[in-house]
């Protein structure tokens, strides 16, 4: 059997027509379009992103400051050398208004530093005395610094903002010491610390703790210079200008012009300490208020003296210098004044350090003979502690140990660990006291009643030479040197004739020249040596002393040649 259906015949019996299949429906395909690869491109990146934000962000963390100056929504990062490590989100107020809640939204890399030893502060513009600082903030703003601290620590998200930048960072290597002080003069948080003039490190903080004690001084000292600060270094504050006058002149002595404006410390390295270990983190130093200072406490040898003065001691205080023959051999530690209320008495005492090492060395100082005996040894040749002016201009004192000619005999003493130098008055006051002395022994003549009796003695010489006993002895005189020098004329001629009157010559020359002496005698007595009669008498005495002196060289002469009383001085007496 077939399951093919009987053909229909057609009515006129002609085959019948094959009937045509019906047409096939084609379906058309619809071509892509590239325009969605834009979408799907974008999709994909932003799913990549979000995959990635997702992925790279970090924490959220909280830092508060005391305002938030320079800071922005959006803008403001947070960087470590540079690198950002996150941004900030919001700013907002604390609750009770007294300080500023900076939410930061850090990175993956910035997570690993959010550990309790991290810090974080506000760079901006900072100009002050010791230095300049986040100068590119006033072009590119503020931002954020982080110091990661040392390594470990537990993680942290919320942070108290420092107010100032810190001295020292954690990755710097160094060293910090304590410094302690009486006081801090110009010293702040950034002062230079120096070291033969080269700044090794800065003043980190300082804390005047109770208010009692001294002052606590932070400083940091830069590797590789902290290896030169040993136990036996010596710290202390170069701050400001010292000047003085020294060696005969006005000496200025400064760090340097950073130091003057802003402080700064130094600290030495003896050369007895070459051999010795650095000191360790946190050492503890003492804080000297000036070189010399600092350099009288390297001495190891210091010998305490106490000495006492009566005198005013103006000018004279601490630091101020003990000399030995203007050679400086220590400083005075105190000068105090000492009432006794049942006595009415004062006195000042100067306690004093001796430091024998500024002029002996350790090999040259005697080993067998101690500082008492060698005292008392100088003390017996008449040392003394003298107080004597240093300058006159700024009015500076100094004790002077030297040697007094005719001082009394005295003893050293002990005044607990001190020894008591027997002191002697000296300088401009003993000068001054002499010229009161002088002065005093001045006022008790009687000037007055001198001029008086000098008036009264005026008178009478002039009485006296205006008499006519004075005029007639004057002209006797004047007559008799006369008759001499025509005698001494006449023997040039011949001797005979004038040697008949020689006798009665000299009669009356040696009673005029008494008469004369007895005269100039009253003169002399009575009347002033600066006068035109007085000079008028010497050159009279002079003419008679010629006259005398011709008369002596006619004696020699007739006693060589007796014939010339007959022969004269012509013929053979002259030839003789």
């Amino acid at each position: 059997m077939s399951d093919q259906p009987p053909r229909a015949e057609r009515v006129d019996g002609s085959p019948p027509q094959r009937e045509k299949p019906p047409p096939t429906a084609h379906l058309r395909r619809r071509r892509f379009s590239f325009v969605w690869l834009i979408p799907i491109v974008a999709a994909g990146i932003a799913l990549y992103l979000g995959y990635r934000t997702l992925v790279q962000q970090g924490p959220l963390i909280t830092i508060t400051f005391n305002n938030a100056f320079g800071l922005s929504e959006g803008q403001t990062q947070v960087k470590y050398k540079a690198v950002a490590l996150g941004t900030v989100e919001t700013i907002d107020l604390s609750p009770d208004n007294s300080h500023v809640v900076v939410r930061v939204r850090m990175n993956g890399v910035g997570t690993r530093f959010l550990t309790d030893h991290a810090r974080f502060w506000v760079v901006r513009p900072h100009f002050s005395p010791s230095n300049f600082s986040g100068l590119d903030t006033l072009v590119s703003g503020a931002y954020i610094e982080v110091d990661p601290g040392a390594p470990g620590g537990r993680y942290r998200a919320h942070f108290t903002g420092l107010q100032d930048p810190p001295g020292v960072r954690s990755d710097q290597p160094g060293h910090t010491y304590v410094l302690k002080a009486e006081s801090i003069g110009s010293l702040s948080s950034g002062s230079p610390v120096f070291y033969r003039d080269v700044q090794v490190g800065e003043v980190l903080a300082y804390d005047l703790g109770d208010g009692l004690g001294p002052v606590t001084i932070n400083v940091f000292v830069r590797a590789p210079y902290d290896r030169l600060v040993r136990p036996e270094s010596h710290f202390y504050n170069s701050s400001g200008v010292s000047a003085g006058f020294q060696g005969g002149g006005f000496h200025i002595e400064f760090q340097s012009l950073q130091a003057i404006i802003a402080g700064g410390v130094t600290f030495d390295l003896p050369k007895e300490a070459a051999d010795s270990a650095p000191s360790p983190n946190s050492a503890v130093f003492p804080l000297f208020a000036s070189k010399g200072e600092a350099e009288a406490a390297g001495y190891q040898n210091q010998i305490p003296i106490v000495a006492y003065f009566q005198t005013s001691v103006s000018g004279l205080s601490r630091g101020s210098p003990v000399n030995v023959f203007g050679i400086q051999v220590g400083e005075v530690t105190e000068v105090k004044l000492l009432l006794n209320p049942n006595k009415g008495t004062a006195k000042v005492r100067v306690a004093m350090q001796l430091q024998p090492e500024r002029v002996f060395s350790a090999n040259e100082f005697p080993k067998n003979e101690t500082a008492p005996v060698v005292l008392q040894k100088m003390v017996d040749r008449g040392l003394r502690a003298v107080l004597e002016s240093g300058s006159l201009i700024t009015g500076q004192k100094q004790i002077s140990l030297e040697v007094v000619p005719g001082a009394k005999p005295a003893k050293i003493t002990r005044e607990g660990s001190a020894l008591v130098m027997p002191s002697e008055g000296g300088g401009l006051d003993n000068i001054m006291s002499s010229l009161s002395d002088v002065t005093t022994k001045l006022s008790k003549i009687p000037f007055d009643a001198l001029g008086s009796n000098l008036n009264k003695l005026l008178v009478t010489a002039n009485d006296t030479i205006g008499g006519p006993e004075v005029k007639q002895s004057l002209t006797s005189l004047s007559t008799t040197l006369k008759d001499v020098q025509q005698l001494v004329k006449n023997t040039n001629d011949g001797l005979a004739p004038t040697l008949k009157a020689l006798p009665g010559l000299t009669k009356s020359l040696q009673t005029t020249l008494h008469a004369a002496t007895s005269t100039l005698g009253q003169v002399g007595r009575g009347y002033g040596s600066d006068s035109d009669f007085q000079r008028n008498l010497e050159q009279l005495m002079d003419q008679a002393n010629g006259a005398l002196r011709s008369i002596k060289l006619l004696a020699d002469f007739l006693d060589r040649h007796p014939e010339a009383l007959i022969l004269g001085r012509t013929g053979r007496a002259t030839g003789g």
